[in-house]
């Protein structure tokens, strides 16, 4: 195999993702050695028994010191404390990067507390499943998938290509964009549908205790599908939209004027009109299969719980 692109990985969280990170990093070869800490005692136990990382860590301090690459995998709520706290443990040259579905915010949290001998390149892998934890991680987790980098102007352009050959090295695609097209990307991407989702689970909890049941019992997979999404981890998803206000607000008006608009079709019994729309709607479906980001099987490649 191929020499590792970082000497030594930090980890600072040890759910789905940073999990995954560390299984990714072993089985890959991505890192001379990796090293988690996460905040709950319990976690780090966890960890310990899985024995997905040369080291855990039960503090900050230990953790990042001489790590090449830091990545923090918190919810992006908490990633400026974080960036507060291991700022004077970090050495000169080190990485930093996080894996937040949110980048502005993220920056503006983080960027600040850094000092100057470090370089901080943000990334967010488009990857993931309802699970959380470390027990939900998986080493191909980002294999096919797109991580997304935004590099500040200023970064050192070395750094940028070593975080790429990392996420490459385990098997993610890697591309490039500004924190602010990236947040409004993701904001109809991820963020909306999961608004939507949670709603509309929401909206059947609202139904009286004998409709609920119901919903439940004979629930269609359409249903099925909005219920797996919504039951992703409420933390992370609240620092989302808490994050993203401005982009997921913009999109979710847009969502609601077309909203109004098939409404109107189906008062008014335009047919053509409803076929039209979801004729165009069944191509992005089929587009999404042709650049290898689903499967055309009939369950969508997901198992039952």
């Amino acid at each position: 195999m191929s020499e590792a692109t970082v000497e030594r990985l930090a980890l600072i969280g040890a759910g789905l993702i940073g999990s995954s990170i560390a299984r990714a990093a072993r089985e890959f070869g991505a890192a001379g050695a990796c090293v988690i800490y996460d905040s709950a005692p319990d976690v780090r136990a966890r960890v310990r028994a899985l024995g997905i990382a040369e080291a855990v860590a039960d503090n900050l301090a230990e953790t990042v010191t001489a790590a090449d690459l830091v990545i923090i995998c918190t919810p992006v709520g908490a990633c400026g404390d974080v960036a507060k706290r291991i700022a004077p443990h970090l050495k000169v040259g080190a990485i930093v990067s996080d894996v937040g579905s949110v980048k502005g915010a993220v920056v503006a949290q983080v960027a600040r507390h850094l000092p100057s001998h470090v370089h901080f390149v943000p990334a967010h892998p488009i990857a993931g499943t309802e699970f959380s934890g470390p027990d939900a991680g998986f080493a191909t987790l980002f294999c096919n998938r797109w991580c997304i980098l935004t590099p500040p102007a200023n970064v050192d352009e070395h750094a940028v290509q070593r975080l790429d050959a990392f996420w490459t090295r385990i098997g993610a695609k890697v591309e490039r964009m500004s924190p602010a097209h990236h947040d409004k990307v993701l904001a109809l991407t991820s963020h909306l549908p999961h608004l939507i989702a949670y709603n509309i689970v929401g909206t059947a909890d609202d139904f009286g205790e004998q409709t609920r049941s119901e919903v439940i019992k004979f629930s269609a997979s359409g249903f099925r599908d909005f219920t797996r999404i919504a039951s992703s981890d409420p933390t992370m998803w609240r620092d989302i939209f808490l994050s993203n206000q401005e982009a997921v607000l913009e999109m979710l008006g847009r969502f609601n004027e077309d909203l109004s608009a098939l409404q109107k079709m189906i008062r008014l019994g335009d047919g053509e009109g409803l076929f039209d729309f979801f004729t165009r709607t069944r191509a992005i479906r089929r587009s999404i299969i042709e650049q290898g980001q689903d499967t055309a099987a009939p369950d969508f490649g997901r198992r039952d719980a």
